[in-house]
């Protein structure tokens, strides 16, 4: 996934642990317990991100996931609404996550692991189905994946080489 770098030092953001699992590493001496956390962060203005956390204890996994979160932070293209620009299918291994641009009043449709990434991203109108793999780890970086392949409809008509009038 090719993500623009954002400074994410003078940003104030919110995160949310999606999921921790306990993983375990068996070795001659026994079983090497660890945990992993997926993390996600945003700033609930079109920034958001999601990092993999892996450590002995919990909330050091959970640091090493907001670490990584706030590095592979990506931009979210908004509308007036707070909805998508345009429907889209957003995937990442055998995961795929629809996109659905919503009218005002909608609110949030979707599924756990999605809705943390849309409500962090600032989006409050949008419906989403999760279709294939339902591991909260895929489903995700889908979603994200997804809302950073979004165009806004003025990039649209520089790229045509046509006026946004001409596209309505």
């Amino acid at each position: 996934m090719k993500r623009a770098m954002i400074d994410a030092s003078q940003m104030e953001l919110t995160e949310k642990v999606v999921t921790i699992k306990r993983v375990t590493k068996v070795v001659k001496g026994g079983r090497n317990m660890r945990f992993t956390a997926l993390v996600v962060v945003g700033d609930g203005n079109g920034h958001v991100g999601v990092g993999l956390g892996k450590a002995t204890e919990i909330p050091e996994a959970i640091r090493k996931g907001k670490e990584d979160a706030t590095k592979n932070l990506v931009s979210v293209a908004l509308d007036e609404n707070a909805s998508i620009s345009h429907d889209f299918i957003g995937k990442y291994g055998s995961a795929s996550v629809l996109l659905k641009k919503s009218p005002e009043g909608t609110g949030i449709i979707a599924g756990g692991p999605a809705r943390v990434v849309c409500e962090l991203a600032g989006i409050k109108n949008i419906r989403t189905k999760s279709l294939g793999s339902n591991t909260k780890q895929n489903v995700v970086l889908a979603t994200i994946d997804g809302l950073s392949k979004l165009k806004v409809p003025e990039e649209v008509a520089a790229r045509r080489g046509v006026e946004l009038a001409a596209l309505k």
